[in-house]
């Protein structure tokens, strides 16, 4: 495995927020993990939208797989988005919680579709399911099938005409609050980290997110600047955060590559702090 260097030191490093199938990303687990190791990482963490189903033990491994889940909850009108890791496999509480969080997700799928047909634009739930390959449901999927429809170009027009917040067919999602999901990640020892905080429009609700016992920053990330990173890095050592970060790769194709690997952090943040990811329990 390619190991990356620093200062003549040997540095394991860890991408720590990847979608696959199991939510809305375009990759197989085992197929996140085939280019997680030819791009020489040590470790991932799968964190899929609201659902645990694609956490497993991968048998013969040459990538550690970390245990996670990204939350979606909404603050004051503005998303917000959290991440939980675990040393774990078995996480029956936040099993339940996806359960119930998966309902209303298809809930609220139906309701976007009445507003799009509303619109003029005839499409089904069937339309939307066939990019759903393991039963979870969003909006990216329904943004795929009116692309497939030809009623817009890209995943980004179909958002902005129509599936963003105060868009015509937007539709609020059901969610846990910030409290809730940081107590429920803590609930099945795992550690809560406030996922890209530099999308966060209103700085004063990462203060708030920190007051509700937030463990870390994702300070690296693919959407982030450089001065997000350098202010970042400093209020997480300034609170005493874990400092994590990760590429958020859906699996598409930038400029030719995966996104997997081009942003992480070293494994030995992870180690750090009153709560921690034990990874070589795995």
């Amino acid at each position: 495995m390619d190991y990356k260097f620093g200062s003549d030191i040997l540095i394991l490093t860890a991408d720590l927020h990847i979608h696959t199938t199991y939510s809305d990303g375009l990759l197989t687990p085992d197929e996140v993990i085939k280019i997680a190791f030819r791009k020489g990482l040590y470790a991932i963490s799968i964190t899929d939208h609201d659902t645990v189903a694609g956490i497993r033990k991968f048998e013969n491994s040459q990538v550690k797989v970390i245990p996670g889940i990204e939350f979606g909850c909404v603050f004051e009108g503005e998303d917000v988005h959290i991440l939980g890791y675990f040393s774990k496999y078995f996480l029956p509480k936040i099993s339940e919680k996806v359960s119930f969080l998966k309902e209303k997700r298809i809930e609220r799928c139906s309701e976007i579709i009445k507003k799009l047909n509303n619109q003029g634009l005839k499409i089904d739930m069937e339309d939307v399911c066939i990019y759903t390959q393991n039963g979870l449901i969003g909006r990216p999927h329904i943004a795929r099938a009116l692309i497939e429809k030809g009623y817009v170009h890209s995943m980004r027009e179909a958002f902005d005409l129509y599936l963003n917040r105060g868009c015509p067919a937007y539709v609020e999602r059901c969610s846990l609050s910030i409290k809730e999901t940081i107590d429920l990640i803590h609930e099945e020892e795992g550690i809560a980290v406030l996922a890209h905080p530099g999308l966060i429009k209103r700085k004063e609700i990462i203060d708030y997110v920190i007051k509700e016992g937030i463990d870390g920053l994702e300070v690296i990330h693919s959407k982030h600047t450089h001065e997000d990173v350098v202010y970042f890095l400093s209020l997480a050592k300034k609170k005493n955060l874990l400092i994590t970060g990760g590429s958020d790769s859906h699996g598409d194709l930038i400029d030719g590559e995966y996104l997997i690997g081009r942003y992480y952090v070293p494994v030995d943040n992870l180690m750090k702090g009153e709560r921690r990811i034990s990874i070589d329990q795995l």
